[in-house]
C-alpha cells in the first residue's frame, strides 16, 4: 500500500530538501517505486538537487490547475528508474496550490508509487499545512539547536491537528532525522545532545546525519548524497534512515557505541 511521507520543519535551512532527495533516492535504491513533491511554490530547489532543473517542462502547479496532466509533469530520473520527481512552480504564487487539487494529485500519485516523499516549506504557512495534510508518515527534520527544535515541537503539534489522520482520530506516524550533528561539538556544550533533543521532542530516532562537507558537493553536483557520494558517512546515514523506514531492523553495529542504542528508544 502506498505511503504519503511529509519531510518538513519549522524552521528553514535544517536540510528538508536535501533529505527529501536522500530518502527518495535511497528507497528507490531498495527497489521502491518514489515520487518525490516539491511543495515549496516560488522558491524550486528539489529539482535542482536532483538534477532535473533543465527538464522541467510542467510542474505542480500545471497539474493542479489542469493545464498539464500528471504524466506530463513527472521527470524520471535517469540514474534510478523507479525514482521521479514533481517539481514546484517558480512563477506562481502559494494560492494556487488548493487543498481538492493537492489531494487529487495525492490519490493519482498513490495509484503509481509506493512512496510519496512531499518536500514542505518551511513554517506553518498554506504549503506546509498541505505538504502535511495528507501524511502517513512524518520526518521532523532538526538540527541540535534551540531555534530549531522549539520550532520542530511546533510541527510536530501541527501534525497532531492539521492532518487528515487528525481529524480522523489517527495520528501520524512521526520520526526524528537530526542533521548537521558534530558530536566533537555536542561534548563541548555547544549544540545539544542526541538525548536532550529526544526528551524535548519524544518521537522516534530515525537516524543521526553528520555534518559532512559531502551533503553540500553532492547537492552542487546535482545529485542525492546517496547517489553522489554514496560512499560517504552521510550517505550510509540516509540509507540507514530508509531502511528503518520501510519496517527493517538494522543490528547495531559495535563500532557505532552508545549512539546506535538511540535507535531503539521510542516516544514516551
Amino acid at each position: 500500500m502506498a505511503k504519503v511521507l511529509v519531510v518538513t520543519s519549522g524552521k528553514g535551512g535544517v536540510g528538508k530538501t536535501t533529505s527529501t532527495a536522500a530518502l527518495g533516492a535511497a528507497l528507490a535504491q531498495n527497489n521502491q517505486k518514489v515520487a518525490v513533491v516539491d511543495f515549496d511554490v516560488g522558491l524550486r530547489n528539489l529539482d535542482l538537487i536532483m538534477g532535473a532543473e533543465q527538464r522541467v517542462v510542467f510542474d505542480l502547479i500545471n497539474v493542479i490547475k489542469g493545464d498539464a496532466k500528471l504524466s506530463q509533469a513527472l521527470i524520471r530520473d535517469k540514474r534510478i528508474d523507479t525514482l521521479s520527481l514533481l517539481p514546484a512552480s517558480q512563477t506562481r504564487d502559494k494560492d494556487n496550490l488548493t487543498e481538492e487539487g493537492v489531494a487529487r494529485v495525492i490519490s493519482e500519485l498513490r495509484e503509481q508509487f509506493d512512496w510519496i516523499i512531499c518536500d514542505s516549506p518551511a513554517g506553518i504557512e498554506r504549503g506546509a499545512t498541505l505538504a502535511m495534510r495528507h501524511a502517513d508518515v512524518a520526518v521532523v527534520v532538526t538540527n541540535p539547536e534551540v531555534s530549531s527544535i522549539r520550532d520542530s515541537d511546533r510541527i510536530i503539534g501541527l501534525l497532531d491537528a492539521k492532518t487528515e489522520k487528525a481529524e480522523q482520530g489517527d495520528r501520524v506516524e512521526k520520526h526524528l532525522l537530526l542533521t548537521r550533528y558534530d558530536t566533537a561539538r555536542a561534548q563541548r556544550g555547544e549544540i545539544l545532545k542526541v538525548d536532550d533533543v529526544l526528551d524535548i521532542l519524544s518521537i522516534p530516532l530515525l537516524g543521526i546525519i553528520p555534518e559532512s562537507p559531502d551533503v553540500l558537493r553532492a547537492s552542487n553536483i546535482g545529485a542525492p548524497v546517496t547517489l553522489g557520494s554514496p560512499n560517504s558517512v552521510a550517505a550510509r546515514a540516509y540509507l540507514d534512515a530508509a531502511r528503518r523506514l520501510s519496517g527493517e531492523v538494522i543490528a547495531p553495529q559495535e563500532k557505532r557505541g552508545l549512539l546506535s542504542k538511540l535507535f531503539t528508544r521510542r516516544a514516551a
